[in-house]
């Protein structure tokens, strides 16, 4: 776990930051920005597939008091693992591959939650989008007991792309959400799988539910409709790994 301060501000130490392979997890930048050194160190985080995001002046100061120059990065307190080295890891050691994919959890307490809950039920790692993800800072880390710095994690630009790329690799998607038919104990989920968690409020969104090769939920007798992202993580996972072990 990094032990840096979360955030450099002004435009060489973020040029520095981007140029020296630091993890970064988000850059800031003023929307009305001219200047061209910024523009260069957009255009290199872009091609580094670091989330940008445009926001006005009073973002910037809100984050630090201090001159800024209107741009602030934001350090990653882990770093980011290839999504290729992950799949061929779990399949040089005889193993299924087991991966998760999180449709936009913004909280970072969920994150965290499940963080802990994946890497202590044995995932391989966990797949986040570039952008709509909650920040993988060190509060991230430490509600993940430090499961965070032990279980790798992807970040990718597509989530669509990456779908298309793990079934190529014969990996099975498996989508968790209250509409499908299919319950996680009738289902069989054994084999190489990538479980998808949607977001607290919009679920697995349409287009990764119509990719998914098994859509499964959670069974409820209750008169509430539906769990924590983190709760289902903890029973839908655990069924997949008695699966596995039965």
């Amino acid at each position: 776990m990094k032990t840096d301060r979360e955030f450099v501000f002004g435009i060489h130490p973020v040029h520095e930051a981007v140029e020296s392979g630091s993890e970064i997890d988000r850059i800031l930048v003023r929307k009305d920005y001219s200047n061209t050194q910024i523009k260069a160190i957009l255009n290199h985080g872009y091609r580094l597939n670091i989330p940008i995001q445009k926001v006005p002046k009073e973002k910037l100061n809100a984050v630090t008091g201090k001159n800024h120059q209107g741009i602030i990065a934001f350090l990653s307190a882990i770093n980011y693992a290839s999504l290729d080295h992950v799949i061929t890891d779990a399949y040089s050691q005889g193993t299924d591959p087991l991966l998760l994919i999180l449709d936009h959890i913004t909280d970072v307490h969920n994150l965290g939650a499940i963080a802990r809950t994946a890497e202590g039920l044995g995932f391989n790692g966990i797949i986040l989008p570039s952008k709509g993800s909650a920040r993988l800072n060190s509060e991230a880390v430490k509600i993940s007991a430090g499961a965070l710095i032990h279980l790798p994690v992807c970040r990718v630009k597509s989530l669509l792309s990456t779908i298309d790329y793990l079934k190529n690799n014969g990996i099975r998607i498996i989508a968790c959400t209250e509409k499908a038919d299919g319950s996680i104990y009738s289902s069989d989920m054994n084999g190489p799988a990538c479980l998808v968690l949607g977001s607290e409020f919009d679920g697995i969104s349409r287009e990764i539910l119509n990719k998914s090769d098994i859509k499964v939920h959670i069974p409820m007798h209750g008169r509430v409709s539906s769990f924590n992202v983190s709760v289902s993580m903890a029973i839908v996972g655990s069924e997949l790994i008695r699966q596995r072990l039965s």
